[in-house]
């Protein structure tokens, strides 16, 4: 069995959402278990089936606006994040899902489940929806900054993910900068420029402008937290300002809603490709145990694809596969 923690009291619609999630993921997945970490009489009030999911009680959690993750987590306090990550370093559970603050995962992973030996940095990397399949996206806001060569191993990190998960033999690596030559971008953009083109461990194709990626071949895009967090979060925004203009055409005339009717499936279909909460949520990569980050406004589908996410990363035995990775290349 895949054993998932979940930390159920993390996101805006805790512990509703995560506990149908929950619900919803065990019908759909008969091998997986989950753990749900959190406020056992605010669970209960949602939890109408308990085949396979289990309650450790906690009634401490993080804030959405916690503000000092460092001094909370020494702290002691039993926090649902928290027991959720000590399950898994103690080896209890698999992997791990929260919706939780984003700064708080990225601290508590660091200071809970620690880096894999000769990892300089960890990132988060969810699935962007692109015409040619889903790809990954890194670092989408763990690092503000990083340094070439931090870049050149989460590229490296990245590219055995996009095999052993979209099923790319060779995955194509793309750097996101303001333009295609390579000269373009900060100093720090044609330093790690440089430094991917030399690397023999990952196949890089060059700079890649946002407004390519949706038509790029690429299967990895790459750059710091900053520029990475920027551009999903303008993704996000353009999908949802494209859906509220397509509804309003429709709404704006009788022969637009007739019209609407006869394209329902294709509407459907169209909702689907820039809705965030199919993918589940992005992978914390770099720590000794898997963790998924869901995004904080996720709905029960967005929870159960999160369990569905974490479920086929343990499959692929990712995580082991780069401990030994990195800890073969330190010996060294």
């Amino acid at each position: 069995m895949i054993r998932i923690a979940l930390d159920a009291m993390g996101g805006d619609f805790a512990p509703k959402c995560n506990v149908l999630g929950a619900m919803d993921a065990v019908k759909k997945y008969k091998d997986v278990e989950i753990t749900l970490f959190g406020d056992e009489n605010k669970i209960k009030e949602y939890l109408t089936d308990s085949t396979r999911i289990k309650v450790v009680h906690t009634d401490k959690y993080f804030d959405m606006g916690e503000h000092d993750a460092v001094k909370a987590i020494r702290s002691k306090e039993p926090y649902s994040m928290v027991l959720a990550m000590e399950a898994c370093k103690n080896g209890e559970c698999d992997a791990i899902v929260s919706a939780g603050p984003t700064q708080v995962v990225v601290v508590a992973g660091h200071m809970i489940l620690k880096k894999i030996k000769g990892m300089h940095r960890i990132a988060l990397a969810p699935f962007i929806p692109t015409a040619g399949g889903n790809k990954i996206l890194l670092d989408s806001g763990a690092n503000v900054e990083l340094r070439p060569e931090h870049i050149e191993q989460l590229a490296y990190y990245a590219s055995i993910m996009a095999k052993e998960t979209l099923g790319k033999e060779n995955p194509k690596v793309g750097l996101i900068n303001i333009g295609t030559e390579e000269g373009k971008g900060r100093e720090v953009d044609q330093e790690t420029y440089k430094v991917l083109k030399t690397s023999e461990r990952i196949n890089f194709v060059g700079n890649i402008e946002p407004k390519e990626m949706f038509f790029s071949d690429c299967d990895v895009f790459i750059n710091d937290g900053f520029t990475c967090n920027i551009l999903l979060k303008t993704l996000e925004g353009t999908a949802k300002y494209m859906g509220a203009c397509l509804k309003k055409e429709i709404k704006s005339s009788f022969k637009s809603k007739i019209g609407a009717l006869f394209m329902k499936k294709s509407l459907k279909n169209f909702k689907k490709v820039f809705d965030s909460s199919e993918a589940g949520g992005a992978m914390l990569c770099g720590l000794t145990s898997l963790v998924i980050k869901a995004h904080g406004n996720s709905d029960e589908r967005a929870i159960s694809n999160a369990v569905r996410q974490a479920r086929g990363l343990v499959e692929s035995n990712l995580v082991a596969r780069m401990s030994k990775e990195l800890g073969d290349k330190s010996e060294e």
